[in-house]
């Protein structure tokens, strides 16, 4: 039986999943990842614009960020929006791209990002908890109404908890495969 607190809960918790899945791609893992530069504006025309959007990013070797704007006229705006960001690496401009190369973590910097994978792995977690919670008081909320008997808010609360075990234990995954990539390196 298909209930719509339930569904609506399951679909708030991918996208908590989805959002936690971009936050990891944000944080560098000592390999070159176009995502890393999906936080990055830059100044185009007098307006904040995504870099993807003003120039054309690819990974030609695995420690490279080619950056290749679509406008020639526009790589100085591209290069000092990367130099604004919090991305840690300047880029090299060869006139027509920039090139990023992204350098070896240190042991230290592993640790450090492997601390900013759990809070972010925290915060995941407890975005779907808060899901939980909104789907247990409408289930309640739904019981004091009348809309459901005591067998089915019981059945009701077992499958919202079913669901939030596992939207935490794909989390769970996602965290420790962030983890070892940022460990290896």
């Amino acid at each position: 039986m298909a209930n719509p607190i339930i569904d609506e809960a399951k679909v708030k918790m991918q996208k908590a999943e989805k959002a936690l899945n971009r936050e990891f791609g944000t944080i560098r893992a000592g390999r070159a990842n176009a995502s890393l530069l999906s936080r990055v504006t830059v100044q185009y025309y007098g307006v904040e614009t995504p870099i993807n959007q003003v120039a054309a990013i690819t990974v030609p070797e695995p420690r490279v960020i080619l950056v290749t704007p679509f406008d020639k006229s526009a790589l100085e705006d591209v290069q000092k929006g990367i130099m604004e960001s919090d991305l840690g690496i300047t880029p090299a401009n060869d006139g027509s791209a920039l090139r990023l190369v992204v350098p070896q973590l240190t042991e230290e910097r592993r640790k450090e990002l492997a601390k900013q994978v759990k809070a972010v792995a925290e915060e995941g977690k407890v975005a779907v908890r808060n899901v939980r919670r909104e789907a247990m008081d409408a289930l309640k909320k739904g019981h004091k109404n009348g809309d459901f008997t005591d067998d089915q808010i019981h059945d009701l609360e077992k499958q919202v908890q079913k669901e939030t075990d596992a939207a935490v234990k794909q989390i769970d995954k996602q965290t420790d495969d962030k983890e070892q990539e940022i460990i290896t390196g």
